[in-house]
């Protein structure tokens, strides 16, 4: 966009060079003076917010926009006169990008507490990545972006990583009862991770679309302990089977009596049992399971299918423009709105995390078991 000039119509577009940057302002040095009739250009996997006199008036989709403000080339400039030629009649445009921000990390800063069924109060690392997206423009420029002029994944990756790692843990302490049986639980556990986690992304004008567990790491004490009781049940299991197997040979050759066959059975049965060997400690191959399609949008209220570019339900009528949310039951706010129409609750009044009474340490709201301790909210 040319800078404030006095003659012609702006003609604003963005295009994202570094594929990092959720957010973008239009004037990048604050607000301007955007004129009457100025076009503004959307592609596809872009949302833009048009912000007049310090107010929100309209969420654009992909396609060209005239944009309408009282600045009208040259006559505005000489109204402005008493300002020092600086029209008061602010306007600027954020640009959204609406695309999967991919392959983003999460991981524990510190070891996390886990209290194990069989060996107790242990320390356990995670790490993964997760997949982001913008669903509520106006709610995340509201919420989290303000005015600033730039913002990126960096800016808001080591908060949702905290976020991450407190709900991971506790989905483990709901989850899992012992370590032993984890390796076999990752797909599991990162489903649960998903929806504990939804919530907490709406909040901003998120939404989570995918998030994988790399690696699940106890200390290496337990590992070891891990190591050895899976080498146990292995061959525990190989005996059985091998008595099995024997049983079953032993009776095939009682039947043949004295005839060759009885010979030649058992030298097929020897040959036979080390490929069943083989084929029991590698086990059969499975399907990998396919991420869920990214492709649908639900209203947040009836949860029924809705367009992407609606702004309001088609089911229940529920406003999909999103000015701000209830920090406590999620319901969409209007503007200026000093309690929540749903539960009452005051817009002002933010939600606090809890303390924990056995070791003292603080935890996001809605924690179920402490960080530091592992012990119980």
């Amino acid at each position: 966009m040319a800078g404030n000039n006095v003659f012609f119509l702006e003609e604003i577009e963005w295009f994202d060079e570094t594929g990092f940057q959720l957010v973008h302002r239009i004037p990048e040095s604050g607000s301007g003076e955007i004129k009457w009739g100025a076009q503004l250009t959307v592609r596809e996997n872009q949302a833009a917010v048009f912000f007049y006199q310090g107010k929100a008036l309209e969420v654009f989709g992909g396609g060209r926009h005239t944009l309408k403000t009282a600045n009208i080339p040259l006559l505005t400039k000489i109204a402005a006169i008493p300002w020092g030629m600086t029209s008061p009649l602010r306007a600027e445009v954020y640009f959204v990008n609406m695309k999967i921000f991919s392959n983003l990390k999460w991981g524990t800063r510190d070891p996390v507490a886990f209290k194990d069924s069989e060996l107790g109060l242990i320390r356990l690392r995670a790490f993964g990545v997760f997949n982001v997206r913008v669903t509520q423009p106006l709610l995340l420029i509201n919420r989290l972006v303000g005015t600033q002029g730039l913002f990126t994944t960096e800016s808001i990756e080591d908060y949702l990583n905290q976020v991450i790692v407190s709900r991971f843990n506790d989905v483990m302490g709901e989850q899992i009862e012992s370590i032993f049986t984890l390796p076999s639980l990752y797909q599991e556990l990162s489903e649960h991770l998903v929806k504990h986690l939804q919530d907490d992304f709406n909040h901003f004008g998120l939404g989570l679309t995918h998030l994988y567990i790399n690696s699940i790491t106890p200390p290496p004490e337990v590992q070891k302990a891990i190591d050895d009781k899976s080498r146990m049940n292995i061959f525990q299991d190989m005996n059985k089977l091998m008595q099995m197997k024997t049983a079953m040979a032993i009776e095939k050759i009682s039947e043949a009596g004295d005839s060759g066959a009885g010979e030649g059975m058992g030298a097929g049965m020897g040959l036979m049992l080390p490929a069943m060997f083989a084929r029991f400690l590698t086990g059969a191959p499975t399907s990998e399971s396919k991420p869920p399609s990214t492709g649908d949008y639900f209203c947040g209220e009836c949860k029924g299918r809705i367009p992407e570019d609606a702004k309001f339900c088609p089911h229940c009528g529920h406003q999909q423009l999103v000015f701000t949310q209830c920090l406590s039951c999620g319901k969409n706010l209007t503007p200026n709105a000093k309690f929540c129409s749903r539960c009452g609750h005051p817009t002002e009044d933010k939600p606090k995390g809890w303390t924990c009474a056995q070791c003292g340490w603080e935890n996001l709201t809605r924690a179920v078991f402490c960080n530091q301790c592992g012990e119980k909210h």
